[in-house]
């Protein structure tokens, strides 16, 4: 049955491209309302294509599964009724009514309608060309400016001479049965030729439809011929595969890859008054208007913050000091000025963006406005112009007197510290850093060493020599001339030297194997406690004695895959939380250094700095004429960098917006508050937000981070970022405004935390199931307009989630089982993605592949061929080169790896030792080895939170080594894992069903 069919023109898919028209009926079909004119709507489901003659593919798979939709969704809706029985041949249709199509590639009669393709005849010449698989150039449009036309053959628009309209007269609605407005209001700057009614649901910030996912547009499949003709304002990937085989049909090249890393989001920034992204970003910068629309945004919706993030070279925070008149904010929610608040009342009055509250403008504040009503001198004040902003609190801001820099060192000193070469490195590091230390002439340092006995060390200014008390009652712990083991280091420099010069020659004899150190750890606490301050913790030995003690676990690979398996990732004993939150109400941030070649729990360990703001350092196996470089960079960063101490941290956002739950390393002092005892630059945080109100009544949202600490100068500041996102209707908008980099960050985060309550294997299925319910609600969107069988369709913004989402589920946190990862290295490597900022994440994630030995080998300059060689590949085999020489680098550390077919005189040019148990490259007076750690320098330097040590790996050997090359390959199937394109495969399925 075909009802309501119009005498006007034809609508729907163009005929000339290969898919010939309805063949004409038989005598006896039924056709109720039939015109001899020529029919509107899409073409009929029930019919099957004809063969395309001179298309590529070799097998030609039967109707795509859209042809035949099922009895319950949202095709019926709209789409034409279906024939019952098999295809009849419907009457020759007389020509269409309406102005010629003046355009054609070819010359043909304006009023003759397209040659009727019959089978087993060779269709004639299309007009425009088809991309029948991955081997054809990319389409010229592909990486052009936004294109309606992106996806399938066939595109009206891609090549050849510009044709207004799809095929035949023009076509003023959309598909389906005449429904002159069903299509959503007129969009009259989509690109491309006039389309009075732009398909897909309205979009009132749309900007031109989305790029295709990634890369130049995809080929389709050679078993999937192209069946669209429609605009489209999404981005897809054809998944055609051939019947009866396992082949998805997708080629791995046409597959989005982020080899430019991260990439800040540019939509963030369209309220030009923003803070730099580097500061906060948003997972999506538009906030849904309903709690009805959030729900359908299956994806994290909150934020990413990273405070004191080190500022590009010109764009520091400019530091405002209000004096006496203190800082300006207003009286009920508490926001400080910003550049989003407005002036009235002839400048005597502002208006808060939070809360729309009118404050009074202090009188030596006011300033007259102009007829736009912008204050006059609002250019020479930063806080009206900057998203960014730094004050000088005055003393009401302060509980007490602000506190100085203090570190304090708690150093295990058992036999396996010393033998390993730790204890002599630490103590060497320290003194080379005590000159860069900031805070001079305040910082406070102390030290306690401690094995089965603790040690503690005055360090008076009037002594020449420290002096060493040992406590061995380790049940019942005191300290010892409380007054004089915090010292001021400027005062008491030479006896802080001296302690440093012989601490590794004092204990060089000792044989205690054992390690107290939670009485060690409840010590220091009691010495830091009146002033607060960093402690770092140098662990080398499992606790043995005391409290605190604990055991070897997480042997038994029988506990992985039950409901016991997360026991092994939290703190077996309740001792390490408690004393964590009294180490965060005294001010007392903690880093972890731990160092062992056995089981050391880093999960119980671990929770020290989780709760603290503080961080885990792990050296496996450590050995200082190996590991000494990475333990003095990154301690040495620890010591230098600014800190910002006694910190205290809010977020505060408009009217109907909350944040409900915080993810990272702190402890939540109130619903909001959280305490960060030392911060630094190196540390992100995330957040989730939710809708107070049913229905959002504004049309902005803002956000405001507000970190009150003390600078290591004694200067107590409040930092502020200000930031604001648009509200929306139009779930599709949401998803164009998406920032892919913060919605990983927040999904690891969310992901790792889920292992310390469940099995690996749900947190892996809770990230895709993340993925594949926001994928299906895209999908929604286009279902009725577009026929989207055998393609996988997203947003252009997200293009490079699936492929984030792959590498989260190999990352070390959550791959496979007890045999994939050391149960401390998960735990380690856990602890830090909860810190990482964005692009520090993602590059972990998906780590940068180069090739460098046609650099090594050129005797041009260095810099000149930089750029050239830190061009990213896949991540997959069929990157590596046998001939070649490659750097695999994740930002905690490098795989060099070596072709078996590499010259072996130019191996040993570079100066690279295989002899050794963990190979290493050392570096000698030769041009190819200066080229080599030159640009290792570099590409360290463009990161300098972590220090990348260098493994080795030569092609076929050292299957140790080549784990490290492996396990990073995320593209390619490894232990039983999904490579990338089975990765796409799995999810195009999982967003089909019920569909």
């Amino acid at each position: 049955m075909r009802p309501f069919l119009s005498s006007g023109p034809v609508a729907g898919r163009p005929d000339g491209d290969g898919v010939r028209p309805p063949p004409p009926s038989a005598p006896g079909s039924a056709m109720p309302f039939a015109s001899p004119r020529p029919m509107a709507g899409p073409p009929v489901p029930g019919f099957r294509p004809s063969p395309v003659v001179g298309f590529t593919d070799q097998i030609r798979p039967g109707p795509p599964p859209s042809h035949a939709p099922p009895t319950s969704n949202n095709f019926q809706q709209f789409s034409a009724p279906q024939y019952s029985g098999p295809p009849t041949n419907p009457p020759i249709r007389t020509p269409p009514v309406g102005p010629p199509n003046m355009n054609m590639a070819s010359p043909m009669p304006p009023n003759m309608p397209p040659p009727i393709q019959r089978p087993g005849v060779p269709a004639p010449t299309p007009p425009l060309t088809f991309r029948p698989n991955s081997q054809v150039p990319p389409q010229p449009y592909a990486q052009a400016p936004p294109q309606p036309f992106a996806q399938g053959p066939p595109q009206p628009y891609a090549q050849g001479p510009p044709q207004p309209y799809a095929q035949g007269p023009p076509q003023p609605f959309a598909q389906g049965p005449p429904q002159p407005f069903n299509q959503g209001p007129p969009q009259p700057f989509a690109q491309g030729p006039p389309q009075p009614y732009a398909q897909g649901p309205p979009q009132p910030y749309a900007q031109g439809p989305p790029q295709p996912y990634g890369q130049p547009a995809y080929a389709q499949s050679p078993s999937q011929p192209g069946m669209q003709g429609f605009v489209e304002d999404f981005s897809s990937l054809s998944l055609g595969a051939v019947p009866g085989s396992m082949d998805p049909g997708l080629d791995s090249k046409a597959l989005p890859r982020p080899l430019e890393g991260d990439v800040e989001p540019t939509v963030f920034n369209d309220m030009t008054m923003n803070c730099s992204p580097k500061y906060m970003r948003l997972t999506t910068s538009a906030i849904p208007n309903s709690q009805s629309l959030a729900s359908r945004w299956h994806l994290p919706l909150g934020a990413v913050v990273s405070p004191l993030a080190e500022a590009s070279e010109g764009e520091e925070v400019p530091i405002l000091n209000f004096g006496s008149a203190g800082i300006i904010r207003c009286r009920r929610c508490r926001t400080y000025i910003n550049p989003y608040i407005t002036f009235t009342d002839g400048g005597r009055k502002w208006r808060c963006n939070m809360c729309a509250l009118l404050n009074d403008v202090p009188g030596d504040y006011v300033a007259p406005l102009d007829a736009t009503g912008r204050r006059i001198d609002a250019d020479q004040r930063p806080e009206l112009i900057r998203g960014s902003i730094e004050f000088v609190a005055p003393t009401e801001y302060m509980v007490r007197a602000p506190m100085p820099p203090l570190y304090f060192f708690l150093i295990d000193v058992s036999v396996s510290a010393v033998r390993s070469g730790m204890l002599e490195v630490v103590a060497q590091t320290i003194k080379s850093c005590l000159d860069e230390i900031p805070g001079y002439p305040r910082t406070q340092i102390g030290f306690i060493t401690f094995d089965s006995t603790i040690h503690f060390y005055n360090m008076k200014s009037t002594l020449t020599q420290p002096q060493m008390m040992v406590v061995s009652d380790v049940d019942d712990i005191f300290v010892p001339l409380p007054d004089d083991l915090l010292v001021n280091l400027s005062e008491s420099r030479n006896v802080v030297e001296s302690f440093l010069d012989s601490l590794p020659s004092m204990f060089q004899d000792t044989v205690n194997v054992e390690s107290a150190f939670g009485p060690a750890l409840k010590a220091a606490y009691m010495v830091m406690s009146q002033l607060g301050g960093k402690l770092l913790i140098f662990q080398n030995t499992l606790p043995s004695i005391g409290l605190g003690r604990l055991r070897l676990r997480g042997e038994d690979p029988r506990v992985y895959g039950t409901d016991k398996e997360a026991s092994l990732r939290v703190p077996e004993d309740p001792f390490y939380k408690q004393m964590a939150a009294e180490c965060t109400k005294y001010q007392i941030g903690i880093n972890v250094y731990a160092f062992s070649d056995k089981y050391t729990d880093i999960a119980s360990l671990g929770t020290l700095s989780k709760y603290t703001g503080g961080q885990v350092y792990y050296y496996p196996s450590f050995r200082s004429t190996i590991h000494a470089d990475k333990l003095r960079h990154e301690l040495a960063r620890d010591l230098t960098r600014e800190t910002a101490w006694e910190a205290v941290m809010r977020i505060r956002c408009g009217k109907g917006v909350k944040f409900n739950s915080y993810h990272g390393n702190f402890m939540l002092r109130s619903t909001d508050l959280i305490a960060l005892p030392a911060v630094d630059c190196d540390k992100a945080f995330a957040m989730q937000l939710g809708l107070e109100e049913t229905l959002l009544t504004t049309q902005t949202v803002y956000f405001q981070v507000a970190l009150l600490y003390t600078a290591s100068c004694g200067e107590r500041r409040i930092r502020v970022h200000t930031a604001a996102a648009p509200v929306v209707s139009d779930l599709g908008e949401m998803y164009r405004r998406a920032d892919t980099g913060a919605i990983v960050s927040v999904l690891s985060r969310l992901a790792i935390e889920k292992t310390l309550s469940s099995k690996l294997e749900d947190a892996r299925s809770y990230l895709q199931m993340k993925i594949v319910k926001s994928l299906k609600e895209y999908r929604n969107l286009y279902a009725v307009q577009h026929r989207l069988a055998g393609r996988m369709i997203y947003p252009e913004s997200l293009k490079y989630l699936p492929s984030y989402g792959l590498a989260l589920s190999k990352s070390m946190p959550l791959r496979g089982g007890h045999a994939d990862a050391l149960l401390d290295e998960r735990c380690a490597v856990g602890s830090t993605m909860m810190t990482l900022p964005v692009k520090s994440l993602l590059k972990f994630l998906y780590p940068s592949l180069i090739r460098v030995d046609e650099f090594l080998l050129k005797a041009s300059s260095p810099d000149a061929d930089l750029k050239n060689v830190e061009k990213r590949l896949p991540l997959t085999a069929e990157s590596l080169d046998a001939r070649g020489v490659f750097i695999l680098d994740d930002g905690l550390r490098f795989v060099i790896w070596i072709g078996r077919m590499f010259p072996p005189e130019l191996a040993a040019s570079l100066n690279i030792d295989f002899a050794s148990d963990l190979s290493q490259v050392n570096g000698s007076n030769n041009e190819m080895s200066r080229r080599l750690m030159g640009l290792l320098k570099k590409l360290r330097e463009s990161d300098p939170a972590y220090y990348q040590f260098c493994h080795l790996v030569r092609q076929g050997e050292q299957p140790k080594e080549g784990f490290y090359v492996l396990s990073n390959l995320i593209e390619d199937q490894t232990a039983g894992t999904n490579g990338y394109v089975d990765w796409i495969a799995q999810i195009h399925r999982q967003v089909q069903q019920n569909a």
